[in-house]
Order: C-alpha cells, then structure tokens, then sequence
C-alpha cells in the first residue's frame, strides 16, 4: 500500500508527460500485488467462517447450515445426487420408539457412539444386548461396546452374509481361506508360497482411532501363473497382506454370538422392530422430509412424528 500510495503521489506531483507514464508503468506490478493479497485475504476470511461452520464435517447447506449434503435412497435420477439433510436414528422396542437422535454426519458407522451416548444421557440405561445391521460395525464400535459400555454386540460386519456363502467360504483367493501357521506365522498362498511377517502398522483414522495391522509379504511372486487373479500389484512387486488381528477377533465374537440360539433371535428381531417405524412415519404419516431449517427445529419436528407413529401403534393395539 505504502509503495503503491508514494508512486500516486509522484504521479500527482509530476508535470512531465513521460516521467507520468513511466510511473504508472512502474506502479502496476505492486498494484496488482496489493489488489491480489487483499483478495486472498477476503477468501481466507471466508474460508476460515467455512471451516468453523464446517466442524467435523465435508460440507454444509447455505440454506440450512447444520444440514450436511447426503445421498439420498429416493435418488430418482439415479445419479447419486446429494441433498441437504439430516441422519435420524431410533431406539426401538416392539415397534414403539424409546429414544431418537438427530446427527448432521451421513455415516451411519460414526453416529452409533454419539446415540448411544445421548441415549445414556437423555433416556435410560443402555440394555444387554446392542443391536444394529451392518452399517453400523466397526473395529472402533466394537470396541467401545465391549470394553467401555460393558454391552453384548449384536451387530453384522460388512461381507458379513457373503461370509455365509458357499461361494465365499470355497475362494481359494480370499485370504480368509488362507493356511495361516501359527508357530511361522506365516499364510501360504493358493500357489503354496509362503507369506511371513515383515512388521507392524498403525493407522490413525480422521477421529483418533488408531488401528494395528501386521504386515506380511510374499516370499516370491516371480512368475506365479495365479499373479492376475491374486492381486493386482505391479509385476516387479511381491503379494503383502494386511492383518487386524483385533478387527478379526471382534468379527469371530460376533459370528459365534449370532450363531447362537438366543443371540440369534434377537438380532433377527431387528428387521421387525426397527424398520417397520420408518414405514409407518413414511407410508401412514407421508411424513419423507422436513419442513423446518436448524437442527434444534427439526428435533423437534421428528419428535412429534414419532410421538404420533407410538399412539397410532397403542391405539390400533388397543
């Protein structure tokens, strides 16, 4: 600014033509300068008012600033189009909703602990067994179900049905399948090739969580007739395998849990618990959308929707 004002001012102070135009030439450069920084400036500013909108958040709506841009299932164009809106989650019993939740996160996998949270908080004491479908199984949710909460979870993994399958369960090429030696630690590959133990991994995920992973890698992939349909590295390179032996366990607990009688019943009393609460909010109610903006409204608004699904559920009981 300094040096863009003291070229104006010779400017204004100079009666030759020449030594005018020469200053004006030369005062182009930090004035495009200065124009440019308070550009930046302005754009900083409004990305930082972003960022602090934002949180833990990818985006927002200017219409609706809690809301957050989701996929929607009514996607009628079929293009994965998003639109701004909200995650409820409910706690269910016999098809009444105990407790519900509003989150501005589209991941389902993220907004178990924060609901069980609030369920502890605002509603009552979390029951023996935690039940939920597929979206909602993690390393981190098991976890904190197990070990914090002290509760029985009964909640499928991804794969966890295909797992089921003959198909699944006769791939020679899913790792799962692999030999593993205990006293080597070691698997062998379809193509008996040895795959030992290189070394530890962590990985840290956007909220903290940290993840061990045992690193393994091929002996030699040299010339492996089975190299296209094991892996798709590049040919110069060996088969690794990453291992989670904690994830694993959690995955074998859950298995062994809903194998059994008791565990079993309950988990499939889920799909005629929970989601026929959705169905009727939807269908009876035609209640699809919000209309109301802010989070605390449309709390409010669920609220009462889900309040008239539990009396028209008792009165058509009665």
């Amino acid at each position: 600014d300094e040096v863009v004002d003291d070229y104006t001012n010779k400017i204004d102070s100079s009666d030759d033509v020449s030594e005018r135009k020469r200053l004006r030439s030369e005062r182009k450069t930090p004035k495009e300068m200065v124009k440019q920084i308070y550009d930046w400036i302005t754009r900083k500013q409004k990305y930082e008012k972003d960022f602090a909108i934002f949180g833990t958040r990818n985006s927002y709506s200017k219409t609706d600033q809690d809301a957050t841009f989701m996929r929607m299932k009514d996607d009628y164009m079929q293009n994965g189009q998003l639109k701004a809106g909200y995650n409820v989650q409910v706690a269910t019993e016999g098809q009444y909703t105990l407790a519900y939740g509003v989150f501005a996160n589209p991941t389902d996998t993220k907004t178990l602990l924060p609901f069980l949270d609030q369920i502890e908080e605002q509603y009552f004491e979390l029951p023996e067994h935690i039940v939920a479908d597929a979206g909602y199984g993690s390393e981190q949710n098991y976890d904190d179900i197990l070990t914090k909460r002290k509760r029985t979870p009964l909640i499928t993994y991804n794969h966890y049905l295909n797992e089921q399958k003959k198909k699944y369960k006769n791939n020679p090429f899913q790792t799962s399948n692999w030999a593993y030696d205990e006293e080597k630690d070691s698997y062998t590959c379809p193509n008996e090739k040895q795959l030992t133990f290189r070394h530890n991994a962590t990985r840290t995920d956007k909220t903290g969580f940290q993840r061990q992973f045992k690193m393994y890698e091929c002996e030699d992939c040299t010339g492996c007739p089975l190299r296209a349909l094991c892996t798709k590295a590049q040919e110069d390179t060996n088969r690794k395998l990453m291992v989670n032996e904690k994830w694993e366990q959690q995955k074998e607990y859950v298995r062994t849990q809903l194998s059994e009688e008791k565990t079993g019943a309950i988990y499939r009393q889920r799909k005629i618990d929970v989601e026929p609460v959705f169905g009727f909010l939807k269908a009876n109610l035609g209640f699809t959308r919000f209309s109301v903006r802010g989070k605390s409204k449309v709390e409010h608004e669920i609220g009462l929707a889900l309040m008239a699904v539990n009396i028209r559920k008792y009165t058509a009981r009665v």
